[in-house]
């Protein structure tokens, strides 16, 4: 079968969802498809490793995974920058060349939006590689005063990091000599730490209250003053500072803004089958508004769920199957030890979140997460 007879599908974006339903695809179809898969980056890495990178437990280079070493039948991988996204068309636009599909499926992810946030590109933050990078040289110089993280907007990517931030910070001070010299606050625009799930929150919150760490919930970082090292919560509130992380505010990537696909920030779509309103295009992952978090395992089980349903249309056989919404995140609670929680969005009336208690044992189930996606995806 030469290419031009295949069926064409476009994948933007290598995070968990580009990576999954790509290899899926794969699998299922092997190169009876034409597949494109498009990412502006060299590497993937996962989203808890850039706090390992952070308070120095691992270098950038051992935590980030080449995508040279993607390789799957009937899939090419290409290093592109998007320059623009019909969606009517489902053509896309690069920096070199532009493809046509007849499924297209955006999963680009979410991006930071600083200037929604008057005075944050001024100071630190965790939630990029680059910033988590600066952090690691600037922790070792932070001896004494009040280090605060402050979230700027939800909805967020890894809703627990913020917490696993301010406990593994915590351990950072312990280890240098210096905690009882240094004050940490979470500043969080969410009710609770975990709100699926009430026993993930309260043990984070016995945890703060055993490590002396100030929770403010419900409010926002709306701005900061740098002159003065001092955080304006959306309440007035003023909150100074030595030390300040900001998370800030999530959107989807500008391309994707210029597209039309968007509305507040995010790519509409149908939460069971991905569907956006456009004909033969879907998004998953964390710009995608499904009403689940914006985590890698939430964005991996959206792209089964359209997986299954590009290849029931594909092979003009049987159905797909509904994205599920049930994801499991790994929390970070100090000392080594991690705890987990199950969350339910889709099965029942509201959603329901299951809380294993932290331990140490833990760590290896994280682990096998991690070793098991990088063998899958990359076969390291």
């Amino acid at each position: 079968m030469n290419t031009a007879s295949k069926p064409r599908v476009v994948v933007l974006g290598a995070g968990f969802g580009g990576l999954e339903l790509t290899t899926l695809l794969s699998e299922a179809m092997g190169d009876s498809i034409d597949v494109t898969l498009i990412d502006q980056s060299d590497s993937f890495m996962f989203g808890f490793s850039k706090l390992d990178v952070m308070f120095g437990l691992k270098t950038p280079q051992a935590v980030r995974l080449p995508y040279k070493s993607y390789a799957k039948p009937g899939v090419r991988m290409l290093k592109r920058t998007i320059t623009s996204i019909d969606p009517e068309r489902r053509r896309v636009t690069t920096n070199d060349g532009v493809f046509d599909a007849d499924h297209l499926v955006v999963a680009l992810g979410a991006e930071y939006d600083f200037d929604a946030t008057p005075g944050l590109s001024g100071t630190a933050e965790f939630y990029t590689v680059a910033g988590a990078e600066r952090l690691r040289d600037v922790l070792p110089t932070f001896r004494k005063g009040k280090a605060m993280v402050g979230v700027c907007g939800a909805p967020y990517k890894c809703p627990p990091a913020p917490s696993e931030c301010v406990l593994m910070l915590h351990d950072y001070l312990v280890r240098q000599g210096v905690r009882e010299a240094c004050e940490i606050a979470l500043v969080l625009p969410l009710g609770s730490p975990v709100p699926p799930s009430p026993d993930t929150s309260r043990a984070l919150l016995a945890a703060f209250a055993e490590r002396d760490i100030k929770f403010v919930p419900g409010r926002r970082v709306a701005s900061v003053d740098n002159a003065r090292n001092v955080a304006v919560l959306d309440d007035g509130t003023e909150m100074p500072f030595d030390l300040f992380l900001g998370v800030p505010k999530h959107r989807v990537p500008p391309v994707v803004l210029e597209s039309g696909m968007a509305e507040n920030g995010w790519i509409p779509v149908n939460p069971r089958t991905l569907e956006t309103r456009y004909e033969n295009v879907h998004a998953v992952g964390d710009g995608a508004n499904t009403g689940t978090p914006k985590a890698g395992v939430f964005a991996e089980g959206a792209a089964r769920a359209v997986a299954t349903g590009l290849i029931a249309k594909l092979r003009q056989s049987g159905s797909g199957s509904l994205y599920d919404g049930f994801g499991t995140c790994y929390i970070e609670f100090g000392g080594g030890r991690i705890g987990k929680v199950e969350v339910d969005f889709f099965s029942g009336p509201a959603p329901t979140g299951n809380y294993y208690e932290p331990s140490v044992a833990l760590r290896a189930d994280k682990e096998t997460f991690g070793s098991s996606r990088r063998s899958r995806w990359f076969g390291l």
